[in-house]
């Protein structure tokens, strides 16, 4: 009898931290078991049980969000040896444009960094540039610190690997004005008042409060977004996709493909210069 318990999902959480799965994945995978526990009520997990939770996630879910709770009990259901519960994903076909609702265009991060300039908020308005000019993940901004601005270069370290992230002269002179007025000695430079390193929920609250001043939509203004823009803004001008992966840190070029879907509007633009209609 398959029971879902506390001793269970703390068994499997462990299993993630000794395969050293990023932090944001572990509390994200045992997340999605503890809703789906919540969901069963009690009740025995079988792949009948689990394919009606896959079609209440279907009624009020995104498809690739059903399927990355799908792939987070999938995964669940493997490391108990659960097989026979197992479950296919959605099959969405890749996208070639996003709706411009959801896509942060260059003039609007110039609207949002002239909004932290006018609010006098020095830190956000390095924030927005250090991750917009180099593509950084939010959780790696940790990485870039008193010593990588002295080298020129961040050593990122995520999942197990090591990759490096160069920092242009232009940001290493205006972050080295940054540590020496804030009197920063060592390690990380966007910091907390207590000189705790910014976290995703930190930034998001700072950045939304930007929205309003800039003129730009709260639904296009997150930390992920800015590293969008700069892999969109690098592809539209290197076209190296097989580079960007590496700059992005991205084990599959699939994923990065993602990074450089443009909006419809951008799309449609793109097709019209292709020069085949005559009125």
């Amino acid at each position: 009898m398959k029971i879902i318990t506390v001793e269970l999902i703390e068994n499997f959480k462990n299993f993630l931290f000794n395969e050293e799965k990023a932090f944001a994945t572990i509390e994200k995978y045992v997340h999605d078991v503890l809703n789906f526990k919540m969901w069963l009520s009690g009740s025995v997990v079988t792949k009948t049980e689990v394919l009606r939770y896959k079609r209440v996630l279907t009624e009020k879910y995104a498809p690739t969000s059903v399927n990355s709770i799908i792939s987070s009990l999938n995964s669940f259901f493997s490391y108990n040896e659960w097989y026979e519960c197992k479950v296919k994903t959605l099959k969405i076909q890749r996208q070639i444009f996003i709706s411009k609702d959801r896509t942060l265009t260059k003039a609007e991060y110039e609207r949002l960094l002239a909004a932290a300039k006018y609010k006098g908020d020095e830190r956000l308005y390095l924030l927005m540039q250090t991750i917009c000019s180099t593509g950084i993940r939010v959780s790696e901004l940790r990485f870039v610190t008193v010593e990588a601005v002295k080298s020129g270069q961040a050593i990122i370290s995520c999942k197990g690997k090591l990759r490096v992230v160069m920092l242009t002269r232009l940001l290493c002179k205006m972050l080295k004005a940054y540590i020496k007025e804030n009197k920063i000695k060592r390690g990380p430079i966007f910091i907390t008042r207590t000189g705790k390193p910014l976290d995703r929920s930190n930034i998001w609250k700072l950045l939304k409060g930007l929205c309003e001043r800039a003129g730009v939509s709260k639904n296009k203004v997150f930390p992920h977004n800015l590293r969008h823009l700069f892999a969109r803004t690098f592809y539209s001008l290197q076209k190296d996709i097989i580079r960007l992966a590496d700059i992005l840190g991205h084990t599959s070029v699939n994923t990065t493909r993602i990074y450089t879907i443009e909006s419809g509007e951008v799309h449609r633009q793109q097709m019209q210069e292709l020069g085949l209609l005559r009125c």
